[in-house]
């Protein structure tokens, strides 16, 4: 699954370089067996955000991008779709992605994130609640919400600062990163892409992921 994620990442048009952070060495020792550039962490890490700060500590990049080891169906133009509100605004801190969501079951789903935007793409809420919510009816949203793809694009000086703040009661309860960001006053942009990916949360997202991957190929967007 790693090298999947892997490669598809450095298919992007916006990625320099690929590095895997891990506090396991049996991922270790995988990404070196195909040839990939990794770095051991600590293990004490709360979150994959604390993590990816470790590493960037040393880098002398100006984006950081979060590709999470659990997307192998990312499409590596969703990263180049987060990555363009960070090159156009210098301002901006952070950014992410958000799709439609046209399965009534993924907007029941706790294991599919969801998230409300202002009419600036910027992020008001996420949760694994199905969210928005219809008072009058009770019914779920009409328009089908939006879920939240697990990509991110920092900053380098905003991810060490976010990374160094204290965890959040709605990250803790939630146990969503992102929300330390929203609860300290930051703005987050989540990107709308008509492009899809599977986070492989459950046994049943890695039989789908699966049997994709046997008929798939990455996109021909590679450098």
């Amino acid at each position: 699954m790693i090298e999947h994620v892997y490669r598809r990442a450095d298919a992007s048009r916006s990625v320099h370089a690929v590095l895997v952070a891990t506090d396991d060495s049996r991922v270790v020792e995988a990404v070196q067996a195909f040839g990939g550039e990794v770095r051991m962490t600590r293990a004490t890490h709360r979150s994959g955000t604390d993590r990816l700060a470790e590493v960037a500590e040393s880098l002398t990049c100006d984006l950081v991008i979060n590709v999470q080891g659990d997307e192998p169906l990312i499409d590596p133009r969703m990263i180049d779709e987060a990555v363009a509100p960070l090159v156009a605004d210098p301002s901006l801190g952070m950014s992410t992605l958000r799709r439609a969501i046209t399965d009534p079951a993924e907007f029941a789903s706790p294991h599919v994130v969801k998230v409300v935007v202002d009419q600036n793409d910027r992020a008001l809420y996420f949760s694994r609640a199905a969210i928005p919510g219809c008072r009058d009816t009770g019914a779920p949203y009409r328009g089908g919400g939006f879920k939240h793809v697990g990509l991110y694009v920092y900053r380098r000086e905003f991810l060490l600062t976010l990374a160094g703040l204290t965890p959040t009661p709605l990250e803790q309860a939630e146990v969503l990163e992102q929300l330390r960001a929203l609860e300290h006053g930051y703005r987050v942009v989540a990107v709308e892409t008509e492009f899809d990916s599977i986070g492989v949360d459950t046994p049943d997202d890695l039989e789908r992921v699966r049997v994709i991957v046997g008929r798939d190929t990455v996109p021909a967007t590679a450098r």
